[in-house]
């Protein structure tokens, strides 16, 4: 009897860890699936982050480091542009995704070298060539105890590249990047360089900020900072029924409250029935700096546990498990803003080469907020396209873009998505977006401008009914054509 009993406890305990050693086994799998790296671009060609938009180009031309030689090197640029017709494309890390940063057989300038910095304590303004990373600034002001006013969720973006497409941030009703902009220097299409704000050249200022390098080279820029501090976290799992009401709870109406997102369930068992709302609150207490130890093997189980929902419903479930059940800061009452906002997109990093990741975003008023979430279940998920994520971000209304996006108070909603790299997959990729950005048209919503370009002017015009005059100012700044790319052939 006491023989069978025995064998009754090591058989449960097997099953039991059988059942918890199956995730690592999943996981590990991933891995070994994956190519490992991805060949690099070819001699004589750019890409962008979306992977697809691969074009010959006539030359790659790395900005200088200092002022006075930039002055000469774009001058003799915009010479050789207009003398041979080859038009002028802006970069910096690339995170576009609809040819944004290059022409056929144009120009590729790479901003990357000019990343100086410097700040004015008096005035709390930090002073930062385009070029620079976000991940730099923040690095550069933890030596001040400061911190960066308005950035996305990754650290590895540029700050020119932010600018020129206007992105948002997870601050809590915040409006996007532009709001703490002070001004720049702007290099025209005549060599002249112009200070802009919202008092001097305030045309341009409106114009360039989500103008998508088409009026100029974004050189340096002053933008406000605020304090670095302390900040505890809490996760809160709700019904995504009820985000609004916990929104407003939790986060809206918690004047300690400075960083928030949300997240929707996207397994296909729970499909949008359930949310996270994700809390980061100031302790009030003095700032003690304990920096995060990005450990490498840390970051490669993050990624591959997120990697490992690629087309597959168990993964997203043991995704969602794990990260509405666990948490990084949980932890730790004691997390800098620094360090929070310190993160990169290796964090998400695609290594199989046969496919490619895609961001879409949509901004919904709140009047339509639950509306719009149920109708997403008869457009999502799609057959043929694969969604990973969707997160949710306030943002508020933005006064200074002349392509504006949130031209109220909006919630965005960031889609990501994995795609094969096929001509079935584009295809398929393009009718579903199609589908998504009415659906934000018909819930008074718009669609985010620096991903790939699946939609028709009239359609564009639609959301962005500014567009025309839009184009008619690029033309009246810029008459030669010099600064040109993908995105303004693809909607002019």
């Amino acid at each position: 009897m006491k023989i069978k009993r025995k064998r009754i406890i090591w058989t449960g305990i097997g099953i039991v860890l059988l059942f918890l050693s199956f995730p690592i086994f999943f996981i590990a799998k991933t891995a070994f699936a994956e190519d490992g790296h991805k060949p690099p671009t070819p001699k004589g060609y750019t890409n962008d982050a979306s992977e697809l938009s691969l074009t010959k180009i006539d030359s790659l031309v790395d900005i200088a480091k200092t002022r006075d030689s930039i002055v000469l090197q774009l001058k003799d640029l915009i010479a050789y542009s207009k003398s041979s017709g080859k038009p002028i494309s802006i970069a910096g890390a690339r995170h576009s995704m609809g040819g944004h940063t290059m022409y056929p057989d144009g120009i590729v300038l790479n901003m990357r070298p000019y990343n100086h910095m410097e700040f004015d304590s008096i005035h709390n303004i930090l002073t930062i060539g385009s070029g620079a990373l976000w991940q730099d600034a923040i690095n550069y002001l933890d030596k001040f105890d400061k911190s960066i006013a308005v950035m996305q969720a990754f650290s590895s973006f540029s700050i020119g590249g932010s600018m020129s497409v206007n992105g948002h941030g997870w601050q809590k009703d915040s409006p996007p990047v532009s709001s703490s902009v002070v001004s720049f220097t702007l290099l025209k299409s005549d060599g002249e360089i112009v200070t802009c704000s919202r008092t001097e050249n305030a045309e341009l200022f409106h114009l360039v900020i989500g103008g998508y390098g088409l009026f100029g080279i974004i050189l340096d820029v002053k933008m406000k900072v605020v304090d670095n501090e302390n900040m505890s976290f809490t996760r809160y799992k709700l019904d995504a029924k009820d985000y609004l009401t916990y929104f407003k709870k939790h986060a809206s109406e918690d004047k300690d409250v400075k960083l928030v997102f949300g997240r929707l369930n996207i397994s296909d068992k729970e499909f949008l029935l359930n949310a996270t709302l994700n809390v980061f609150k100031s302790t009030g207490k003095p700032l003690v700096k304990k920096p995060r130890k990005h450990s490498a093997k840390t970051t490669e189980v993050k990624r591959l546990v997120f990697r490992s929902s690629v087309n597959s419903e168990y993964g997203k479930r043991l995704r969602w498990d794990l990260e509405t059940h666990l948490g990084e800061f949980t932890a730790d009452a004691n997390i800098s803003r620094n360090e929070i906002l310190n993160d990169d997109v290796s964090l998400i990093e695609n290594k199989d080469f046969g496919s490619t990741d895609i961001l879409q975003e949509y901004f919904i008023p709140e009047r339509r907020f639950d509306e719009y979430v149920q109708a997403l279940k008869k457009v999502l998920p799609d057959n043929d396209i694969d969604l990973l994520n969707i997160t949710i971000r306030n943002v508020y209304k933005d006064n200074d873009s002349y392509l504006a996006y949130a031209r109220e108070n909006v919630f965005g909603f960031v889609f990501l998505f994995n795609q094969k790299k096929t001509d079935e997959q584009e295809k398929a990729m393009k009718a579903l977006t199609q589908k998504l950005v009415k659906l934000a048209i018909d819930h008074d919503g718009t669609y985010y401008l620096p991903y790939r370009l699946h939609i028709d002017k009239t359609t564009f015009r639609k959301v962005y009914p500014q567009a025309d005059s839009f184009f008619a100012l690029k033309k009246r700044y810029d008459p030669d054509g010099i600064f040109s790319n993908k995105f303004y052939e693809h909607y002019r």
